[in-house]
């Protein structure tokens, strides 16, 4: 929207100064007026206020005076009620903006809510995007938020610690909590707080500190990522296994064409019947072209490259490998 009152803006004062300049030119060619009697005449003429001619006309002369304001009436209306717009939703843009992501989140059901819009917060939100997740952002700081071009992000100014904060963000229907604050402190009062409101809410922490991780999953985190010692760990396995890491590293690229992609996909989504099947009966490799790497138990247990005739269980989920083609056709075939 705001671009569109910005070309009109532009638009307006284009035909304004194209109006000023024919005019003045028109006067001092056409009838040999002086430069300051021209600009004289220009005023004049699109004000309308009724002063004589500097000097009499000819028949030409009314006519290219009646076409002028003619024509002047209609551009000077235009860029009047154009600029009078800008000015008006320079100062409503904002409460517009606000109130329409207010109620896309109102709107929202099973999203994802990212505290802080920091560098991680940043990470997981393009994460998100590229694989379509519904989310919201919470940071108090408002010049994040300045430089964001794209309408689709919905994010409230607010402190994430704070009950009312999290409620605004839908967090009684929200499925995951990301918190990605600098501060462990922060970080463990929102776990704490996004517990309280919701028992079943999933919620993934970032820690800084190492006595921090302990006190993050006693407050009710499901998962706390240390950042500083997975870069250390990346770091140190670029020098001992470089092409295995590179080879993992493409594996977390989504929406690329030329990258490996991962999914999971839940027991509900391959056996929607509830029957329990084996890895061979589901035969997804031939349905998609994806392959099975990994199996994680109703219990929560991992099992890395499982056997054909493992069975699967109701409350489990399949970790599949494939090309970004092959894992839109296993979207598309289970409806992911």
């Amino acid at each position: 929207m705001r671009q569109f009152i910005d070309s009109r803006i532009k638009l307006a004062v284009a035909l304004i100064i194209l109006v000023f300049l024919s005019g003045v030119i028109g006067f001092h060619f056409f009838y040999e007026y002086s430069w300051v009697d021209a600009l004289y005449m220009t005023i004049i003429t699109i004000s309308t206020v009724g002063y004589g001619e500097v000097q009499p006309m000819g028949t030409y002369g009314k006519i290219f005076t009646s076409i002028f304001i003619i024509s002047g009436l209609f551009i000077f209306g235009f860029g009047l009620s154009t600029i009078t717009e800008y000015i008006l939703s320079k100062n409503n843009i904002g409460n517009l903006k606000r109130n329409r992501m207010k109620k896309a989140i109102n709107s929202m059901k099973d999203h994802v809510i990212v505290c802080g819009y920091g560098q991680n917060g940043k990470q997981a939100v393009q994460k998100l995007i590229d694989y379509r997740k519904d989310f919201v952002i919470i940071d108090d700081n408002e010049e994040v938020f300045t430089a964001i071009e794209n309408d689709d992000l919905n994010y409230i100014i607010g402190d994430a610690t704070e009950d009312e904060v999290l409620e605004s963000a839908g967090v009684n229907r929200a499925s995951t909590l990301i918190c990605t604050l600098p501060r462990d402190a922060d970080n463990l009062f929102i776990v704490l707080s996004a517990r309280q409101l919701k028992k079943d809410l999933k919620i993934i922490s970032r820690a800084t500190e190492e006595n921090s991780y302990k006190k993050l999953k006693l407050a009710g985190a499901d998962n706390v990522i240390m950042p500083d010692r997975i870069g250390g760990s990346h770091m140190a396995s670029l020098v001992v296994v470089p092409d295995l890491v590179e080879f993992l590293d493409n594996l977390s690229v989504a929406g690329e064409q030329d990258s490996i992609n991962v999914e999971q996909v839940p027991f509900s989504k391959i056996c929607p019947d509830g029957k329990e099947k084996t890895i061979a009966e589901t035969d997804i490799r031939r349905k998609t072209g994806c392959s099975i790497i990994g199996y994680k138990t109703s219990s929560g247990d991992y099992v890395v490259n499982p056997e054909p005739s493992m069975r699967l269980e109701k409350e489990s989920k399949l970790i599949l490998i494939g090309r970004p083609d092959q894992i839109e056709n296993l979207k598309a075939y289970y409806s992911v």
